[in-house]
């Protein structure tokens, strides 16, 4: 078939396409009776776990304490009875190789019984740990292929969960991968080890300003998902985007992003559909997605979660991601993650929110109202500039690929520069600091922006408008907090209009500026 031929049976089917499936019924079902029901979460635990249990499991998860052996075998008997009311039949170890995508090895919960009948088993080690084969999984050169035994670990920080699919259902439990001496062979292992690193530090330093804290520091995340939707017919006719998942050749369209217009327009209502489906499956599994545009480029959408523990929006990043991959086949269309699926327009990536904290401090990158004079924050901001400077190396090499490299051609900014930017308040507050002389900021009125924009890689990571001093030091007359985006931290009620310095990160941003690049 010639590529014309090829290419107006496309346009064809493009025009006469036509739903496949009844449209959701969104008036029997509200979105907060579904949002988390497929997920074995702490509502779930209280109520089918022993009192003793429950509390052991949320120990361990709130504090990190070290998991009671003893109660695993009740933790399993009672999620794999949840599972099974809910139709699944098996249930599989999920885990984060080093292929930059998920992995899953399926098992059964039932098995002979040798009266010709069967029954169903789910212990505690089943449930802790599994052996997944490691021989074909990358490992950075560590082991030789017959010595690639690996190890999944169950995490329990991160529930396990109801994955659907038409024919049935199936159990999912976030693990780590390790191999048997204890190397990392996949991305949440690192994760998980940094994190407890972090809250190690993190209270060192709060303990130099008297500050105590059970709960851990810990990081919070939301990663902003850009993506592509093509229509089936077109990826069919180009070997090129079905294998590789971008254009190795073709030329420019007649109409691209010369004018903007895509950027917040109105959405299209085949994609309408589809991501009000994605955001259906998602609140099923509990990720609190919030936001959905166009974005720059023709064809280019967005989803974005709010604030979330950085583990756990780790995990449900690779659900969206999972969710809008199977969810665009039932519209007929494919969903592109590469970075730069297209020559000469945007490119996608995930712009990181991020914040350090927990419910009783609020958020550690928080300046208050008052910057010059706040030591912790200073102490924790100049912290992260000197870590940029000193590990940029490092951090480098985490947003480096062959895919994102190859980011350069319209907005975005080249991935090798590894760069922070504060605004202009907090340039005075830290000049003014090095000259010795600390004092109220010269620019707009002296309080803090809304967000204060630290840029890696020419992004900005929006960290939320918290208050900073534990909650026993804070003035009895102080301002209310309020912030949804992250449980537990908290916001300065609204200023009045017209008042404070005008928000970077808000302002509409001019082209090639840090919004559009593509992030790690």
């Amino acid at each position: 078939m010639s590529g014309i031929k090829a290419r107006l049976d496309a346009i064809s089917a493009i025009i006469n396409y036509q739903p496949t499936h009844a449209p959701l019924n969104f008036h029997d079902t509200k979105p907060t009776d579904v949002f988390g029901s497929n997920v074995f979460n702490d509502k779930v635990m209280s109520e089918r776990l022993p009192k003793g249990v429950y509390k052991s499991v949320k120990k361990t998860i709130a504090f990190g304490e070290k998991l009671d052996p003893s109660v695993a075998d009740v933790v399993a008997n009672a999620m794999k009875d949840w599972a099974i009311e809910k139709g699944a039949t098996h249930f599989t170890h999920v885990f984060y190789p080093l292929t930059g995508q998920t992995a899953e090895k399926h098992d059964a919960f039932l098995v002979p019984d040798g009266k010709g009948g069967a029954v169903a088993e789910f212990s505690g080690k089943m449930l802790i740990q599994g052996e997944p084969d490691a021989s074909s999984f990358p490992s950075g050169g560590l082991r030789a292929t017959f010595e690639a035994r690996g190890y999944t670990a169950w995490d329990v920080t991160s529930p396990a969960y109801i994955y659907e699919n038409p024919n049935g259902t199936f159990l999912c439990i976030p693990t780590a991968f390790v191999s048997w001496t204890g190397e990392a062979l996949d991305k949440k292992t690192p994760l998980l080890r940094s994190l407890q690193s972090l809250n190690k530090q993190a209270k060192r330093v709060l303990k130099l300003f008297g500050v105590a804290t059970k709960s851990p520091v810990t990081s919070f995340a939301g990663a902003e998902q850009e993506y592509f939707l093509i229509d089936r017919n077109f990826v069919f006719s180009r070997p090129d985007i079905l294998i590789s998942g971008r254009s190795l050749f073709g030329a420019k369209p007649a109409k691209g992003q010369e004018f903007e217009d895509q950027y917040f327009g109105v959405v299209p209502r085949r994609v309408l559909s589809f991501m009000m489906e994605v955001e259906r499956e998602l609140y099923k599994l509990g990720v609190p997605v919030k936001t959905r545009h166009n974005e720059v480029a023709p064809s280019q959408f967005e989803i974005a979660p709010i604030f979330e523990p950085g583990n756990l929006a780790t995990d449900h990043n690779q659900l969206i991601m999972t969710t809008m991959r199977t969810v665009a086949k039932r519209y007929g269309m494919i969903c592109l993650l590469h970075e730069k699926p297209f020559a000469g327009i945007n490119g996608s990536g995930k712009h990181l929110n991020y914040s350090l904290g927990n419910d009783e401090l609020g958020s550690l990158f928080d300046p208050g109202d008052t910057p010059h004079s706040n030591a912790q924050f200073l102490v924790f901001c100049a912290a992260a500039i000197r870590a940029l400077h000193k590990y940029g190396a490092l951090l480098r090499a985490t947003v480096a690929s062959a895919s994102n490299d190859h980011r350069l051609g319209a907005n975005e900014a080249p991935p090798a520069i590894m760069s922070a930017y504060l605004g202009e308040q907090l340039a005075d507050v830290f000049e003014q600091h090095r000259r010795g002389h600390p004092a109220p900021a010269a620019h707009g009125s002296g309080r803090p922006q809304p967000h204060q924009p630290l840029r890696l890689h020419r992004q900005p990571l929006r960290v939320p408008r918290c208050g900073l001093l534990p909650l026993h030091r804070r003035s009895p007359g102080g301002p209310e907090c309020h912030d949804d985006r992250i449980p537990g931290l908290h916001r300065h009620r609204a200023r009045e209009a017209g008042q404070g310095q005008q928000d970077p990160v808000q302002r509409r941003r001019p082209e090639g500026s840090a919004e559009d690049h593509a992030g790690s």
